[in-house]
């Protein structure tokens, strides 16, 4: 199945797994800016289609770009995954993910979630002040649950929690051997 990946990465986690993937699947691989202005035709050739971008305040970044496509891709096999700092057992995680799709586009689309990390050094001004600023009304909290205490150290600096074996899940709803 000719398997077409497209994704947007700030810090290098959602573009990891999409490398990943695509290494898996044999699959063409591009950055959102570089198809986002290619005709219909481009995309006629392929089987599965592929959207990968990362989490951000419980959503998807530039998934509306995907989702308005996917409605003329009915005939394909689509993908969505969503790269995060939070680890895949999260309960948050699922409630991103079924809240992202509507009923009708869960009947063609699959959402997936691969763990990655945090990377302050390559985060942008606004995302970095965003979670500095997050982290510190966090530490400041009266009677924090013990989830916001791990959360706390956890997101006070740059990790990364990323594995090959998140990627299986997708590969195999694609058909990958």
């Amino acid at each position: 199945m000719k398997t077409l990946i497209i994704y947007t990465s700030q810090t290098g986690f959602t573009k990891k797994y999409a490398e990943w993937l695509s290494e898996r699947m044999k699959a063409d691989i591009y950055e959102l800016k570089d198809v986002q202005k290619k005709d219909d035709a481009f995309f006629d050739e392929y089987q599965a289609i592929v959207y990968g971008g990362w989490a951000m305040a419980g959503k998807i970044v530039k998934v509306n770009w995907f989702l308005e496509k996917a409605d003329s891709w009915k005939e394909k096999r689509l993908a969505v995954f969503c790269v995060g700092g939070s680890p895949n057992e999260n309960p948050e995680v699922e409630k991103m993910l079924q809240s992202m799709l509507t009923d009708g586009q869960k009947k063609y689309i699959r959402a997936f979630y691969c763990q990655g990390g945090f990377n302050y050094e390559k985060m942008n001004t606004a995302s970095r002040l965003a979670m500095k600023m997050f982290v510190s009304a966090l530490k400041k909290k009266k009677d924090p649950t013990e989830d916001e205490k791990i959360m706390v150290k956890m997101i006070s600096e740059s990790y990364d929690i990323s594995d090959r074996k998140f990627i299986e899940p997708i590969a195999e709803y694609l058909g990958g051997e």
